[in-house]
C-alpha cells in the first residue's frame, strides 16, 4: 500500500488553502478517452452522502487517512484513468500529487442522505458546473433517483436537467446515473430490473436543453444486451457494493465491456476494499477487463 503524507495535507489545508488551487490550475491533464477509446476511473463519492460501508463493514471507509492511502494506490496502478469524487477528496489528492495526467470527474452528488425523512430530495450540495469549469477538471456526474410515489423527485430532475445544460453549454461531459426508486424514506431501494433500468436511461437521456455532452452511468444487470440497446449515449458501468461475490462482478464487467457503447467503468468499493487481495491487485485486474 503506497504511503501517503497526511501531515503534509493537514498543514497545508490549515496554512496554505491556497494551494489546493494553485495545484489544480498547474496539474497535467489529458483526454478523457485512452488511445483505445475506453476508461477506467475509480470512483469515490460515497462517503460525502454518509454511505461508509462496504459489505460487512458499515465504518470501512470512516478512516480518511486509510482511504486516502486505497485512493493513492489504486490511480498509481498502470492503466487507471482517472478519479471521480466530492471536493474534499479531489482536494486532498491533488495536494498529493496522485492526480497528475488523470481525469478528474466531480460529483456534484446528491442531498438526500439514507434514513433521513428528505431522503428522496437529490438537489445537489458538491461541485457545480461552472466550479468545475474554473477549477479545470474533465467531467461532471450526477446522482439521480427517480421515485415515482415522493414529491423529491421532481426537484431532483429539474435540477439534474439545469446541471446538463449548463454542462452542454461549457461542452463539459456530464455522466448522469438514473434509478428507478421505490420503498419509504429509510428503507428505499433502487430497481434493478432491465426494464427499469432502460426507463431510468430513457428518462436521464431526455434532461437538459442538449443531450450533447450526455454521458451515462448505469449498474450492471441482468439482460444487459437488451439494456444497451435502449440508448446511443456513451455509458460506463457502475460498480456498486461486492459483498462476496467479487468473480462474478469481474464475469458481469468483462461481458459488459464487450457489449456497444459501454465505454469502461466506473468503480469504487469492490476495488478499493476488495474481499481479498491488495487494493492494487483488483484494480490491476479491472484495468485489464476495461484496456486488456
Amino acid at each position: 500500500m503506497s504511503e501517503v503524507d497526511i501531515g503534509l495535507v493537514r498543514r497545508t489545508r490549515a496554512e496554505n488553502p491556497g494551494a489546493i488551487s494553485e495545484a489544480l490550475a498547474s496539474r497535467s491533464r489529458r483526454p478523457l478517452l485512452a488511445a483505445d477509446g475506453k476508461m477506467m476511473v475509480i470512483a469515490c463519492d460515497h462517503p460525502a452522502r454518509g454511505a461508509l460501508g462496504v459489505g460487512d463493514n458499515p465504518q470501512a471507509m470512516a478512516d480518511r487517512e486509510e482511504l486516502l492511502r486505497r485512493l493513492v494506490a489504486a490511480l498509481s496502478v498502470p492503466g487507471v484513468d482517472g478519479l471521480l469524487a466530492t471536493p474534499d477528496l479531489v482536494d486532498d489528492l491533488v495536494l498529493l500529487g496522485a492526480l497528475e495526467d488523470k481525469i478528474v470527474v466531480g460529483s456534484l452528488n446528491r442531498g438526500g442522505l439514507r434514513g433521513a425523512s428528505f431522503e428522496m430530495d437529490d438537489r445537489f450540495g458538491a461541485y457545480t458546473v461552472d466550479g468545475l469549469v474554473r477549477q479545470g477538471l474533465d467531467a461532471a456526474k450526477t446522482l439521480t433517483r427517480i421515485h415515482y410515489d415522493d414529491p423529491g423527485t421532481a426537484p431532483t430532475l429539474e435540477s439534474t436537467a439545469q446541471a446538463v445544460s449548463q454542462a452542454a453549454e461549457a461542452k463539459l461531459p456530464i455522466m448522469v446515473e438514473p434509478f428507478i426508486s421505490t420503498g419509504a424514506p429509510g428503507k428505499i431501494s433502487n430497481d434493478l430490473s432491465a426494464e427499469a433500468v432502460i426507463r431510468s436511461m430513457a428518462i436521464a437521456s431526455g434532461l437538459g436543453a442538449s443531450s450533447t455532452y450526455t454521458w451515462l452511468k448505469v449498474p450492471y444487470v441482468p439482460e444487459m444486451e437488451r439494456v444497451m440497446t435502449a440508448t446511443t449515449l456513451p455509458t460506463v458501468i457502475l460498480g456498486g457494493d461486492p459483498g462476496n461475490d467479487s468473480e462474478g462482478l469481474f464475469a458481469d464487467w468483462a461481458h459488459a465491456m464487450t457489449l456497444e457503447g459501454v465505454r469502461g467503468l466506473m468503480v469504487g468499493r469492490s476495488l478499493l476494499y476488495p474481499s481479498s487481495g491488495t487494493t492494487e491487485d483488483a484494480v490491476a485486474r479491472a484495468v485489464e477487463v476495461v484496456h486488456g
